[in-house]
C-alpha cells in the first residue's frame, strides 16, 4: 500500500493540536481523515482526537461502507456522533468551552470517491499530475471571495485568513458538506492549513510528482513547510491510488 500520514508541531507552537489516520478496512477501502483542533489549555488536541479517534473506531467496525448513498449517510451520521462528543466534552469541562476542530475526510472503495470537510483543511485529488482542491474552506475570506470583496491573492495574506465559520464541536449541530468525485485519480491528499499556509498548491504538487516514496512525499512536505517558518501545526495525508490497485 502505498500510503503515508504524518503530523508534525511546526516551528512554533509548542505543542501538536493536530490528529491525523488513514485506515483500510476488510473490503479494501480506504478512510483518511484529518483534523486541526482549536482552543485554550490543550482543548484543541482533545478536540481533534476525539474526533479522529471515534471516526477510526467507527469505520474499523465498519465491514462495509456500502453503496455511495450508504456511505454518504455513514459520513454525516458519523461526524454528528463526533461533533455531539465533543460538545458534550466542554459541558463537561467548562475549562475547554470554545474549543473545536477542523475535520477534512476521504473515503474510497472500488466504485466511488468521497470526500468530506468542516472548516478549512483541505482535501485535493492528483490527475494527470496535477493536484485539485476538491473541498471548500468554511473561512470568513472565503466567504468575503465569493462575494467578491476579496481577490483570493488578498485573502491569502489577510489578517483574518484563519476565522473559521463554521467548526466541528462548535455548536450542538452540524453539518459537513459532502463532494463525490470521479474515482480516476492517482491520488488523495488532506492536509491541514499549517501546510496550506507555507506552501502554494504548485509547490505541493510538485513534491507529490517527484519519483518518492508516500512517507518521504510527507517528510518532504513537512520540512518544506517548517523551513518557511512552521508557523503552525502541520499535518499530511496521502494515499497514492495507483500503489494502492497494484
Amino acid at each position: 500500500m502505498e500510503a503515508a500520514y504524518l503530523t508534525d508541531p511546526g516551528k512554533v507552537r509548542d505543542h501538536n493540536e493536530d490528529s491525523v489516520i488513514i485506515i483500510r478496512n476488510e473490503q479494501n477501502e480506504y478512510l483518511l481523515a484529518v483534523a486541526d483542533g482549536m482552543g485554550g489549555h490543550k482543548a484543541g488536541e482533545v478536540a481533534s482526537s476525539i474526533a479522529i479517534s471515534h471516526i477510526g473506531k467507527r469505520f474499523r467496525e465498519l465491514g462495509c461502507v456500502g453503496n455511495k448513498e450508504d456511505a454518504i449517510h455513514w459520513i454525516k451520521e458519523v461526524i454528528s456522533e463526533a461533533n455531539v462528543l465533543i460538545y458534550r466534552y466542554t459541558e463537561e469541562n467548562p475549562e475547554s468551552t470554545g474549543m473545536g476542530t477542523t475535520i477534512v475526510l476521504a473515503v474510497l472503495t472500488k466504485d466511488f470517491l468521497l470526500f468530506g470537510n468542516i472548516g478549512d483543511s483541505s482535501g485535493y485529488v492528483m490527475k494527470d499530475k496535477k493536484l485539485h482542491k476538491i473541498t471548500t474552506d468554511h473561512t470568513l475570506v472565503n466567504l468575503l471571495v465569493k462575494s467578491g470583496e476579496l481577490t483570493p491573492e488578498e485573502a491569502r495574506e489577510h489578517p483574518r485568513k484563519n476565522v473559521l465559520m463554521k467548526a466541528l464541536g462548535a455548536q450542538t449541530t452540524v453539518e459537513m458538506d459532502v463532494f463525490d468525485v470521479e474515482t480516476d485519480v492517482e491520488g488523495i491528499f488532506l492536509c491541514s492549513d499549517g501546510l496550506t499556509n507555507m506552501l502554494e498548491d504548485v509547490q505541493i504538487e510538485r513534491v507529490l510528482n517527484e519519483d518518492l516514496t508516500a512517507d518521504e512525499k510527507a517528510q518532504k512536505l513537512i520540512y518544506k513547510s517548517n523551513n518557511r517558518g512552521g508557523n503552525d501545526n502541520i499535518s499530511v495525508a496521502y494515499l497514492n491510488k495507483a500503489g494502492v490497485e497494484e
